[in-house]
C-alpha cells in the first residue's frame, strides 16, 4: 500500500467531528488516541516502515505546529477570561464608587444621615416621658 493511501485511510479514521463528539461525550483524550492506535495498528506500522528520515522531521514540525496552536487557543481563552474579569471588576468599582459619592449640598447629606435617627430618638424620648407621667399619676 502506498503512503498516500495509508494517510487517506488514517485521515478518514480520524474525523475531527467524530473526535470532537467523543470529547463532548466525556471521553478522555488519551483514551481516544489509544483507541485510534488500536483500531489502525496495521496501517500505522506499515506507515512507519515507509517513512523516510526527512518525513520524521516533517512529523516533528507538524507536532510543533499542533503544540503552537494549542498554546494559542489557551492564551485566547485566558485573554477572554481576563477581559470578562476586568469588565466585572469595573462594574463592581462603579457600584462602590456610586455608594460613596458625596452630594454637593452638605445639608442634604446631614439630613439623609441623621433625620431618621433623630425621629426615632425623639419618639423614644416622648414615649418614655409619657410612660413615666402615667406611672406617677
Amino acid at each position: 500500500m502506498s503512503i498516500k493511501k495509508i494517510l487517506d485511510s488514517l485521515e478518514k479514521s480520524w474525523e475531527r467531528d467524530d473526535i470532537l463528539l467523543k470529547i463532548k461525550n466525556g471521553h478522555n483524550t488519551d483514551q481516544i488516541v489509544n483507541e485510534f492506535i488500536a483500531n489502525n495498528k496495521v496501517q500505522i506500522k506499515e506507515l512507519n516502515t515507509l517513512l523516510r528520515p526527512e518525513d520524521f522531521d516533517l512529523l516533528n514540525q507538524v507536532e510543533q505546529l499542533s503544540n503552537c496552536e494549542s498554546k494559542l487557543i489557551n492564551k485566547i481563552s485566558n485573554l477572554n477570561y481576563l477581559e470578562n474579569n476586568e469588565k466585572q471588576h469595573k462594574r463592581n468599582e462603579e457600584k462602590v464608587s456610586f455608594l460613596y459619592k458625596v452630594p454637593a449640598n452638605k445639608i442634604s447629606l446631614f439630613m439623609i444621615n441623621w433625620s431618621n435617627k433623630f425621629v426615632v430618638i425623639a419618639l423614644l424620648t416622648i414615649s418614655a416621658i409619657a410612660l413615666s407621667k402615667q406611672a406617677w399619676a
